[in-house]
């Protein structure tokens, strides 16, 4: 009879065991799908071991050990004394504790320490391609818990992205630093990674008024790798230069390498090249201490663990990107001007839909009517700031332009009290 070849599968938390005698035999696969280990019951998962605080429980019974039970519904340790959250205690199992003879599982930087130190994921099996045990098995369960699975492992991101938002905010900081002194802001990615930075940044000119130059995404492959895979072009180390060379990028202008493991060539060549002609370099990875991150000056790591079908890091990896590329491009707007409170004041209305916003939206800041507001905003073509300040002002468009922009094009400013109406 074949063997399956899951059942050969590496653990992510131990990692593979040099000694063909410590090696589990997997039993026979259950309806409930629970991971077998040799001296456990149940497997302790990544990606709650990967946390500061070292949380981690079992995935179905709970892992009994010498000192109690591992319980399951608190994320506790239950001894004969009572129950201990794990911030005050250890967990350790025979094989599959946070220690084990073969190492200590570290959590501060996700990195698995062993006897000669902790590896480098360099060197390393990259996280964004282990394998989750819990998943092992998800071709045979129903649909509805296929998809159960899925958004457990989805709700798992935000937690990981909030890890990082002080790298976000520093890197945010330094790139409206530069865009308000004229500078551009580039994306920059391969395969998924690719897409999610041209889709973010083709959404800044309708959502923020701003000209298509001022953000923009470049895909390894070009625009034919929006729709379908370029085989061999998330390689190209120098294609990736060029494409930074070509676009001539500057001491003003921002780069945000995007590669959820953190070694895509093609990023590694553009955030390179953006770094020789002087420009800000960010990265954005999903693999702690990886070579993009060692060379961006702004380095986001954002560490979702194993994917449910791994290595497809299109799923939690690719949300976790989206999630900071929004805080990237908003942020940086909302600190450029582009919006008034929430309100998006530079929304280009360009169908029915968003003029109806706009129209909308100049009622709530001026409390004019509807008619109103369609009228100033018609003679201001349909630029928001300008007919706020038309309204409020009794200013003509060409007045209330000139208004918008002595106070730096901010809608705040120009509304100061004391500003004589005209006529």
């Amino acid at each position: 009879m074949e063997t399956d070849d899951r059942d050969n599968m590496t653990d992510p938390l131990t990692g593979p065991s040099t000694d063909h005698a410590e090696l589990s035999t997997r039993e026979p696969r259950t309806d409930r799908s629970e991971a077998r280990t040799e001296h456990s019951e149940a497997h302790i998962t990544w990606s709650e071991t990967y946390t500061e605080r070292s949380e981690a429980h079992s995935e179905q019974s709970g892992a009994r050990t010498e000192r109690g039970e591992f319980g399951t519904e608190h994320g506790g340790l239950r001894t004969e004394h009572g129950e201990s959250d794990i911030e005050r205690g250890e967990l350790r199992t025979e094989r599959g504790g946070l220690r084990t003879e073969r190492g200590e599982f570290g959590t501060e930087h996700g990195g698995l320490r062993t006897e000669h130190g902790e590896s480098d994921t360099e060197h390393g099996e990259l996280y964004t391609e282990q394998s989750d045990p819990r998943y092992r098995d998800i071709d045979r369960l129903p649909t509805e818990e296929i998809a159960r699975l899925m958004n457990e492992a989805d709700a798992t991101v935000p937690g990981a992205v909030a890890k990082a938002i002080p790298a976000v905010s520093a890197a945010v900081d330094a790139i409206v630093g530069r865009m308000a002194r004229g500078g551009r802001l580039f994306y920059v990615g391969a395969g998924t990674s690719g897409r999610l930075g041209v889709l973010d940044a083709s959404e800044c000119p309708p959502t923020f008024g701003t000209h298509p130059d001022l953000v923009q995404g470049v895909i390894a492959g070009g625009e034919a790798a929006l729709t379908r895979s370029i085989e061999g072009a998330e390689d190209d180390h120098d294609g990736g230069a060029a494409a930074i060379a070509d676009r001539g990028l500057g001491p003003l202008d921002s780069l945000v390498g995007i590669s959820a493991s953190g070694r895509a060539p093609f990023v590694l060549g553009a955030l390179g090249e953006a770094a020789r002609r002087g420009a800000l370099t960010v990265s954005l990875s999903c693999n702690p201490g990886s070579p993009l991150s060692k060379r961006a000056e702004h380095p986001i790591e954002v560490v979702v663990g194993p994917e449910v079908v791994a290595g497809s890091t299109r799923l939690k990896a690719g949300t976790a990107q989206k999630l900071v590329l929004n805080m990237i491009s908003t942020i940086a707007m909302i600190r450029l001007g582009k919006t008034y409170g929430n309100a998006m004041v530079e929304v280009a209305a360009l169908n029915a839909k968003l003029a109806r916003r706009a129209t909308r939206i100049v009622g709530e800041i001026t409390g004019a009517g509807p008619a109103a507001a369609r009228d100033a905003l018609a003679a201001a073509d349909w630029n928001v700031k300008v007919a706020v300040l038309m309204i409020e002002h009794g200013l003509g468009a060409d007045d209330a332009r000139a208004l918008l922009e002595a106070n730096g094009d901010r809608l705040e400013a120009a509304r100061r009290p004391g500003i004589a109406r005209s006529g």
